[in-house]
Protein backbone atom coordinates (compact mmCIF):
# COMPACT_ATOMS: atom_id res chain seq x y z
CA UNK A 1 0.00 0.00 0.00
CA UNK A 2 1.51 3.57 -1.15
CA UNK A 3 0.75 6.30 1.23
CA UNK A 4 1.32 9.75 0.16
CA UNK A 5 3.53 11.85 1.57
CA UNK A 6 2.52 15.56 3.10
CA UNK A 7 3.98 18.83 2.24
CA UNK A 8 5.12 19.02 5.59
CA UNK A 9 7.02 15.64 5.51
CA UNK A 10 8.76 16.76 2.36
CA UNK A 11 9.95 19.94 4.01
CA UNK A 12 10.95 17.93 7.33
CA UNK A 13 12.81 15.14 5.08
CA UNK A 14 14.31 17.51 2.87
CA UNK A 15 15.21 20.30 4.82
CA UNK A 16 19.21 20.05 5.91
CA UNK A 17 19.32 19.79 9.60
CA UNK A 18 20.61 23.24 9.78
CA UNK A 19 18.13 25.19 11.64
CA UNK A 20 19.16 27.07 15.25
CA UNK A 21 17.50 28.66 17.58
CA UNK A 22 19.77 32.03 16.45
CA UNK A 23 17.16 31.56 12.93
CA UNK A 24 14.41 32.74 14.93
CA UNK A 25 12.59 36.61 15.05
CA UNK A 26 10.51 37.06 17.68
CA UNK A 27 8.00 39.90 17.74
CA UNK A 28 5.34 41.92 19.84
CA UNK A 29 3.04 44.45 18.81
CA UNK A 30 3.02 47.96 20.19
CA UNK A 31 1.41 48.38 23.76
CA UNK A 32 -0.25 45.32 25.41
CA UNK A 33 1.56 43.44 23.38
CA UNK A 34 5.03 44.23 25.07
CA UNK A 35 3.71 44.54 28.53
CA UNK A 36 2.95 40.82 27.95
CA UNK A 37 6.27 40.34 26.67
CA UNK A 38 7.68 42.00 30.19
CA UNK A 39 4.79 40.31 32.54
CA UNK A 40 4.70 36.92 31.05
CA UNK A 41 7.55 36.49 29.25
CA UNK A 42 6.44 35.40 26.05
CA UNK A 43 6.03 36.76 22.58
CA UNK A 44 3.38 36.90 19.85
CA UNK A 45 4.66 35.68 17.00
CA UNK A 46 7.90 33.61 15.83
CA UNK A 47 9.27 33.93 12.21
CA UNK A 48 11.10 30.52 11.25
CA UNK A 49 11.50 30.74 8.20
CA UNK A 50 9.09 31.20 5.60
CA UNK A 51 6.60 30.77 8.13
CA UNK A 52 5.36 32.93 10.96
CA UNK A 53 4.04 31.45 13.67
CA UNK A 54 1.84 33.67 16.65
CA UNK A 55 0.73 32.85 19.62
CA UNK A 56 -0.84 34.81 22.63
CA UNK A 57 0.15 32.49 25.45
CA UNK A 58 3.01 30.89 24.26
CA UNK A 59 5.33 30.10 20.68
CA UNK A 60 5.03 26.94 18.78
CA UNK A 61 7.80 26.38 16.70
CA UNK A 62 6.60 24.39 13.45
CA UNK A 63 8.10 23.79 10.10
CA UNK A 64 10.15 25.88 8.72
CA UNK A 65 8.11 27.38 6.07
CA UNK A 66 5.62 29.27 8.17
CA UNK A 67 4.44 31.52 10.62
CA UNK A 68 2.32 30.72 14.08
CA UNK A 69 0.37 33.21 15.74
CA UNK A 70 -2.13 32.78 18.66
CA UNK A 71 -4.66 35.81 20.04
CA UNK A 72 -7.20 36.77 22.44
CA UNK A 73 -10.04 39.17 21.90
CA UNK A 74 -8.72 41.61 23.96
CA UNK A 75 -7.82 45.11 23.24
CA UNK A 76 -4.08 45.77 21.53
CA UNK A 77 -3.43 49.24 23.52
CA UNK A 78 -5.32 49.05 26.30
CA UNK A 79 -5.73 45.07 27.70
CA UNK A 80 -9.69 45.17 28.31
CA UNK A 81 -11.34 42.01 27.09
CA UNK A 82 -15.29 43.23 25.72
CA UNK A 83 -17.13 40.69 27.67
CA UNK A 84 -19.60 40.17 24.80
CA UNK A 85 -18.02 36.88 23.13
CA UNK A 86 -18.89 38.02 19.39
CA UNK A 87 -17.16 41.38 20.08
CA UNK A 88 -14.17 39.21 21.81
CA UNK A 89 -14.40 37.02 18.54
CA UNK A 90 -13.65 40.32 16.18
CA UNK A 91 -11.09 41.52 18.26
CA UNK A 92 -8.94 38.67 18.45
CA UNK A 93 -9.43 38.66 14.33
CA UNK A 94 -8.60 41.72 14.15
CA UNK A 95 -5.27 41.10 16.80
CA UNK A 96 -4.28 38.79 14.51
CA UNK A 97 -3.76 40.92 11.68
CA UNK A 98 -2.00 42.97 13.72
CA UNK A 99 0.41 40.59 14.87
CA UNK A 100 0.97 38.90 11.46
CA UNK A 101 1.13 42.95 9.94
CA UNK A 102 4.52 43.54 12.88
CA UNK A 103 6.27 40.38 11.83
CA UNK A 104 6.28 41.40 8.70
CA UNK A 105 3.75 39.26 6.83
CA UNK A 106 0.59 40.66 5.16
CA UNK A 107 -1.90 39.44 7.06
CA UNK A 108 -4.84 37.06 7.37
CA UNK A 109 -4.53 36.52 3.20
CA UNK A 110 -1.53 34.07 4.05
CA UNK A 111 -3.15 32.29 6.33
CA UNK A 112 -3.86 28.40 5.72
CA UNK A 113 -4.21 26.88 9.25
CA UNK A 114 -6.36 28.25 11.74
CA UNK A 115 -6.99 26.79 15.26
CA UNK A 116 -9.35 28.30 17.96
CA UNK A 117 -10.48 27.79 21.89
CA UNK A 118 -13.56 28.36 23.10
CA UNK A 119 -15.06 28.93 26.52
CA UNK A 120 -17.79 27.89 25.99
CA UNK A 121 -17.91 26.21 22.29
CA UNK A 122 -21.32 27.12 21.32
CA UNK A 123 -23.37 28.15 18.08
CA UNK A 124 -22.67 31.87 18.65
CA UNK A 125 -18.92 31.68 19.41
CA UNK A 126 -19.24 28.99 16.04
CA UNK A 127 -21.33 31.88 13.92
CA UNK A 128 -19.23 34.62 15.18
CA UNK A 129 -16.12 33.16 13.69
CA UNK A 130 -17.19 32.00 10.52
CA UNK A 131 -18.43 35.55 9.94
CA UNK A 132 -15.08 36.98 10.84
CA UNK A 133 -13.80 34.24 8.21
CA UNK A 134 -15.73 35.63 5.48
CA UNK A 135 -14.56 38.95 6.18
CA UNK A 136 -10.86 38.28 7.04
CA UNK A 137 -10.27 35.51 4.13
CA UNK A 138 -12.79 36.10 1.15
CA UNK A 139 -10.85 34.24 -1.17
CA UNK A 140 -9.62 31.30 0.47
CA UNK A 141 -10.53 29.14 3.36
CA UNK A 142 -8.06 28.07 5.86
CA UNK A 143 -7.73 24.72 7.65
CA UNK A 144 -10.18 25.60 10.66
CA UNK A 145 -9.97 22.81 14.13
CA UNK A 146 -12.10 24.31 17.18
CA UNK A 147 -11.69 23.25 20.54
CA UNK A 148 -13.93 23.87 23.65
CA UNK A 149 -11.87 23.65 26.59
CA UNK A 150 -12.49 24.42 30.69
CA UNK A 151 -10.58 27.52 31.05
CA UNK A 152 -8.11 29.90 28.98
CA UNK A 153 -4.89 32.05 29.91
CA UNK A 154 -7.30 35.00 32.00
CA UNK A 155 -10.23 34.54 33.82
CA UNK A 156 -12.39 36.78 31.56
CA UNK A 157 -10.80 35.50 27.94
CA UNK A 158 -13.70 33.56 26.03
CA UNK A 159 -11.55 32.81 22.74
CA UNK A 160 -8.32 32.56 21.42
CA UNK A 161 -7.09 32.07 17.83
CA UNK A 162 -4.19 30.54 16.56
CA UNK A 163 -2.86 30.78 13.18
CA UNK A 164 -0.44 29.50 10.65
CA UNK A 165 0.67 31.42 7.75
CA UNK A 166 3.32 31.33 4.59
CA UNK A 167 5.03 34.20 4.06
CA UNK A 168 7.97 33.46 1.81
CA UNK A 169 8.37 37.17 0.63
CA UNK A 170 8.33 38.53 4.16
CA UNK A 171 11.15 35.61 4.80
CA UNK A 172 13.51 37.37 2.14
CA UNK A 173 13.00 40.75 4.21
CA UNK A 174 13.21 39.71 7.95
Amino acid sequence: MKFQTTIYERVITSTPNTFHMADLKYYNYAGVGEENKKKYSYSQAVRVGDTIQSVDSGIRALAKLHLLVKFSGWDPNEGAIPSDIQAQIDQAFANVELALKTAGGKGWEQVFSVRSYHLPLNDEALEAVVRNFKTWCPDHQPLWTCVGVQRLGRDDMRVEIEVQAFDPEGAKKA
